[in-house]
Order: structure tokens, then sequence, then C-alpha cells
């Protein structure tokens, strides 16, 4: 009798053991899934704020005058901040995001803008929206990106 005893513990030892790797290798794969997620929906708000800064471009352009916009933005993006970040080199300007409190170095998330800007500033998600400034220094257009909150 004894030997079946340990028979079934071994048993049942082996199927919480087996049970436990699946349940694991499912967390890892919603998680995967979930970043995914995320990561999506932060490139979708980069194209539209990328889209309302070349409008705000054109605008400041055509019209020789300081235009601003705000951009409603959401708090979170599933459950994680996020920021983004205005940037530019001789011949481009772009658009930087990422997921996270600070923004960082060499990211993965990028969107060019049209045409030569000087670009600078940074948003981190928050209550409020993001504020896109154009004006023309001379003939060059400079974009800024910043929070609603913050005070110029």
């Amino acid at each position: 009798m004894p030997t079946v005893t340990a028979s079934y513990i071994y048993t049942f030892i082996a199927l919480m053991a087996v049970s436990s790797l699946l349940v694991f290798a499912f967390m890892d794969y919603a998680e995967a899934f979930r970043f995914s997620s995320e990561v999506r929906r932060l490139k979708n708000l980069m194209n539209v704020v990328a889209a309302r800064s070349t409008e705000v471009l054109t605008l400041t352009l055509a019209t020789n005058c300081t235009a601003e916009i705000f951009v409603q933005t959401p708090t979170t993006i599933g459950s994680k901040r996020y920021w983004l970040r205005l940037e530019n080199d001789s011949e481009n300007a772009w658009l930087e995001g990422g997921l996270g409190d600070t923004p960082l170095e060499g990211v993965d998330l990028r969107v060019y803008l049209p045409g030569k800007a000087s670009a600078e500033g940074y948003y981190v998600s928050e209550y409020g929206a993001a504020r896109l400034t154009c004006s023309l220094d001379g003939s060059f257009p400079r974009v800024k990106l910043a929070s609603s909150s913050d005070g110029d």
C-alpha cells in the first residue's frame, strides 16, 4: 500500500509542476501582449502629435505669426506613464516617445516632421493637454512641446 500512496503523491507533485509552468507561461504571454498593445497606442498618439506639429508649423509659415495648439492626451497608456520629446539636428526634426517617467536617449519610437524646423521640449504624461507652440525665428520656424500646465 505505501507504494501506491507514494505514486499518487509523485503524480500530484508532477501535475502541480506542469500546471505552474503553464500558468507562468500564460502570464508572460499576457504581459507581452499588453506591452505590444501599449506600444501600438503610443505610436498612434505620436502620429497624432506629429500631425498637429506639422499643422502648427504650416499655419505659422503661412500666416507669419505665432501659433499654439493643444493636443488632448491620455494620462497613462495602459497602466504606464509615457513621455514625448521634440528633437532636431541640422537636417531633420522629429518626435520621440517612450513608456516610463523620464525621456531616454537612443529610443526606437521616432516620427519625423516634414521640412526643416527647430524643435525642442518634452511632455511627460499627466492631467492636461500637450501644448505645441510655433513661432518664426527670422524665416526659420521653431516648434516647442510642453505641458499645458507649464507657464511661459
